[in-house]
């Protein structure tokens, strides 16, 4: 499948599972996960932020209800989500908070517009991950701030693009996928060690496999 292909394929995804909202947001939303963000990110007066892969605009309503005094832009390839995201804005009077939509690749801003990139649980389904870094770190203006999800694999990435590692801690997820929807999930259980099957805390509840994993969340500095 080639790049345009895949990203089209992801839309579509996500389209439809932000329309549906309630089983998505079970997986992505957690409140204490999003407590710690919000008291690790180092944000400042003034500052202009991007959310990069913003969704359901879960962390970027977070951030400008908490600090009326920056500007968030939430970008994403989802046209349909983004569109619920600026009524929901406009409705609850959020007038720091916008939306824009891409086609996945290069981000439609200026170079050195932001003062902090972030990304929640959205980098994984990025086709060219390289050129994204590569994005976010020419969006970046000198000492902005960018915070990702596992450490060794993103250190290299990020310092390809002369983006320095801060600070990072370990948080968990716990997400259910359907049970029809999980193919091969039998053959995995069979596959691996019991002390790996373990370490993910697997429940079975009707149609649901719940699943916790542990997730990095680190802070890079340009």
């Amino acid at each position: 499948m080639n790049i345009e292909k895949s990203i089209y394929a992801t839309k579509n995804v996500f389209e439809e599972s932000f329309e549906k909202g309630d089983f998505y947001n079970k997986q992505t939303q957690d409140e204490q996960h999003l407590k710690a963000i919000l008291e690790f990110l180092p944000i400042r007066s003034g500052m202009r932020i991007l959310d990069l892969g913003t969704g359901s605009g879960y962390l970027s309503f977070a951030i400008a209800q908490r600090y009326s005094n920056v500007s968030v832009v939430g970008l994403d390839i989802v046209e349909k989500a983004l569109e619920q995201n600026r009524q929901r804005a406009r409705k609850d009077n959020i007038n720091n908070l916008t939306f824009t939509t891409y086609e996945g690749i290069v981000f439609p801003f200026e170079d050195c517009e932001f003062d902090m990139v972030f990304s929640r649980y959205a980098l994984h389904h990025f086709p060219k991950i390289q050129t994204s870094i590569s994005e976010v770190s020419r969006v970046l203006k000198k000492d902005g701030h960018i915070k990702f999800y596992t450490q060794t694999e993103w250190t290299d990435i990020c310092g390809h693009e002369g983006l320095n590692l801060t600070d990072s801690f370990v948080s968990s997820i716990r997400f259910p996928k359907k049970k029809d929807t999980a193919f091969g999930f039998i053959e995995l259980l069979e596959k691996y060690d019991e002390k790996v099957i373990a370490g993910y805390d697997l429940e079975i509840i009707g149609n649901e496999i719940y699943v916790t994993e542990k997730v990095n969340n680190i802070l890079f500095r340009k």
